[in-house]
């Protein structure tokens, strides 16, 4: 067979990465017996060999780093693949690790010759042993734990080991649980003081204390040890659904995350998914799923305008607990998912997220029942939804205006605000596909019409996208000249312009960055700010992302021709690096705030620096570009002042920058107390990770809100209007 490689001038593309949340859960309903070492993965086809050597050609041939497939690299995918499995080393004992490591600088050899024989190994012995420690687990569930002992429980995943016995490995899972049970008996502790203060509020409004009181319905608690057997049965279930293309496609991207981080290879099912998401085209219910701790597929968000959202009878926190096709007679099915469950409901508790996915998604007009269970009832109802064609609008561009500060005529200044979670754009080459430019544009232009005096461009929650709309993007606000330069494995440097005289934007710029701000982030970032176009405020730097990856279909390598079937999967292959037009790259340093405002995320372990292997730093030439008199350093350190003085005054910035301070200690913290005193007298402090979740979870947010942050944001913006009006 001979494949046919791709151009290595072909054009970058920069990727995102698109997170389904997933909690651990478990099927109340139907538990199934793990399968047999024998029957549970399968065997590597023709067609997985042919990946594998087909990726190893592509890494040696056209990766950044120019080197080859060898012993470091197998030694740095063992512990990958082995992290990936089992990152707390809770489940394999060291002498596992020992018989394996007789693979630790074979997997190159293998990966060349198509050979799967290690990583299948390694799995078949990760079922096993999550089978034993689960067992383990749930017989430890019910032990009688002395809360009162002085003793401390291992976080930081530097210090972890593997149990180097069965005695070691047993007091880990211990110790895990007691951990657990104390988290348990503090969320329920919290819940019923809400409880009572709801039901006080209640009763005080009604000023009927009997009456009202008898009228609130206690929520049934959970059983804790119930909650953490079915917790620890539902991963061992959903770790023996693994199928051998999944295994092999962990396995591969071990391989080529040995390279750096970000080079990644996709199986056919996940490429699907990929592809889907970057359009921001589905067609399905319009809804967004999750599974929860008890087994079940819920729903997490329903998108404005999608047919859950119009056609009603759903709503968030239904759990899903049966997927049936078409109307009960047949018609209006989508004939794909007919042919492979019929008509009739399957029970979907315990199944895995994208299998459930997979059967509720279908072409627009067909049908789909549900059988789902609402938040607070345990009583199931059969909801049936006609499918529609959805755009994700939470993945899109949005504006709005605030008011603040007041003009020289005692008008008040006009800020708009856009929130751009990515750079997208229809991957499909439609015509009149969805466009992060063309949307961005629309919004600006409206902003113009409403006679706006400045924008804040927020790309907090940014992660990057489309390579194309970032350049394109950036031209909206500088009028002609290079956007990013691009240098490949031979040293060859690109440069991207652009090349559309005027802008639609002339009037001041405010990014709005922060650590999760990555990849086309920076380009369009650090190009306002080479050019001196707009401030940077936020945290302290970007992600720090500056490498390029291309998305290579390998079914297109293989079969030579347009739009082949997806059989081979993807290659999203890391084959260059850009730099601003200043030459330097933002790889690991990220872009540089002018001003640093007091933010959680600025602390957190999420930038490009704390992943493994990522490529190193380094500066070329800069490029010939104009420079706007728009962002001065007198300019940049008056705003400085004036929103330090602000910050130092707020008791909501007081209260953040506590928060800060208590959560970089938290973070500094190798070990959690055991006991109960300690560890409820811990808790009652700020949690790093329930920080973290908060913070990420704020990000997400779809609306555009005025909080103590972004107020402090606007006021930058009106002072930067009002300089750049005084120095005019």
């Amino acid at each position: 067979m001979l494949f046919r490689f791709p151009s290595r001038t072909s054009i970058p593309c920069f990727l995102f990465t698109a997170v389904l949340p997933v909690v651990v859960g478990i099927s109340i309903l139907c538990f199934q017996p793990a399968r047999t070492q024998a029957d549970d993965l399968g065997r590597p086809t023709v067609i997985n060999k042919m990946v594998a050597k087909l990726v190893t050609k592509l890494m040696q041939d056209d990766h950044l780093s120019n080197r080859p497939l060898d012993d470091q690299i197998s030694q740095r995918a063992f512990d990958l693949f082995v992290k990936s499995l089992d990152p707390m080393k809770v489940y394999f004992a060291q002498s596992d690790i020992d018989e394996f490591s007789v693979w630790r600088t074979d997997l190159d050899d293998e990966m060349k010759k198509g050979d799967f024989t290690a990583a299948f190994a390694i799995f078949r012995r990760f079922l096993q042993r999550v089978d034993q420690r689960t067992e383990t687990a749930v017989k430890m569930v019910d032990m009688d734990h002395d809360f009162t002992v002085k003793e401390e429980m291992v976080t930081d995943t530097d210090m972890l080991t593997f149990a180097a016995t069965e005695e070691e490995a047993v007091e880990k899972w211990r110790k895990r649980i007691k951990y657990s049970l104390l988290v348990f008996r503090d969320d329920e502790s919290r819940k019923d003081k809400e409880d009572d203060s709801e039901t006080q509020e209640k009763t005080d409004e009604k000023g009927d204390a009997d009456g009202e009181a008898k009228n609130v319905k206690k929520i049934e608690k959970k059983d804790p040890k119930e909650v953490l057997r079915k917790r620890y049965r539902s991963f061992a279930r959903r770790m023996h659904q693994t199928n051998a293309e999944e295994v092999i496609e962990m396995f591969v991207s071990a391989v080529t995350n040995a390279f750096d981080p970000h080079t990644t290879y996709m199986s056919s099912k996940t490429f699907e998914n990929f592809r889907i998401l970057l359009s921001l085209q589905l067609e399905g219910i319009g809804a967004t799923l999750s599974m929860t701790d008890d087994g079940y597929t819920v729903i997490k968000s329903i998108v404005p305008g999608g047919a859950c959202d119009t056609q009603g009878g759903i709503k968030v926190e239904d759990k899903i607990v049966a997927v049936a096709q078409g109307n009960e007679d047949g018609t209006k099915s989508y004939k794909k998912l007919y042919d492979i469950h019929g008509g009739e409901p399957v029970d979907v508790v315990g199944m895995k997220l994208d299998e459930v996915v997979g059967m509720i998604r279908g072409k627009a007009g067909t049908v789909v029942r549900l059988s789902v269970i609402s938040e607070n009832s345990e009583e199931i109802h059969d909801v049936k939804i006609s499918r529609e064609k959805i755009k994700l609008e939470d993945s899109a561009a949005k504006g709005a205006i605030f008011e603040e500060g007041t003009r020289e005529d005692g008008s008040p200044k006009k800020i708009g605000v856009i929130d751009l979670p990515s750079f997208y754009a229809d991957m499909s080459g439609k015509l009149g596909g969805r466009r992060t430019t063309v949307d961005v544009e629309r919004i600006l232009n409206d902003f113009n019409s409403q006679n706006v005096d400045a924008v804040v461009l927020d790309l907090r929650r940014n992660g990057g996208g489309s390579l194309k709309e970032a350049i394109d993007l950036t031209g909206l606000f500088i009028d002609e000249g290079t956007v990013v330069q691009v240098k490949d494995s031979y040293d060859q440097i690109t440069k991207y312009d652009d090349e559309t005289p005027g802008l639609s934007w002339d009037k001041p710029v405010i990014v709005l960055t922060s650590k999760f701000s990555a990849s086309a982030s920076e380009i369009l970032a650090g190009a306002l700010q080479d050019y001196g176009r707009g401030i940077i405020v936020g945290d302290t730097t970007t992600h720090g992302k500056g490498t390029v990856q291309s998305l290579l279909d390998l079914n297109q390598i293989v079969a030579n021709i347009r739009n082949p079937p997806n059989t081979y999967g993807a290659l999203k292959i890391t084959m260059q690096q850009f730099y601003r037009p200043s030459g330097e790259s933002t790889q690991l340093r990220g872009v540089l705030a002018d001003l640093v405002l007091p933010s959680l995320s600025d602390k957190m372990d999420v930038g490009e620096s704390d992943l493994d292997y990522a490529v190193e730093f380094d500066k070329i030439p800069g490029a010939s570009h104009d420079l706007y008199q728009l962002a001065s350093p007198q300019v940049k350190e008056t705003l400085r002042q004036k929103s330090l003085l602000r910050i130092d005054s707020s008791e909501d910035f007081a209260k953040r920058r506590r928060q800060i301070k208590n959560y970089v200690s938290q973070k500094a913290l190798k070990k959690v107390s055991l006991n109960e005193e300690e560890f409820m007298a811990r808790r009652k402090e700020l949690s790093a990770e329930k920080e973290d979740e908060k913070t990420i979870e704020a990000l997400e947010k779809n609306e555009i809100e005025r909080d103590f942050f972004m107020d402090e944001v606007l006021k930058i913006t009106s002072d930067y209007v009002e300089l750049l009006g005084s120095n005019g």
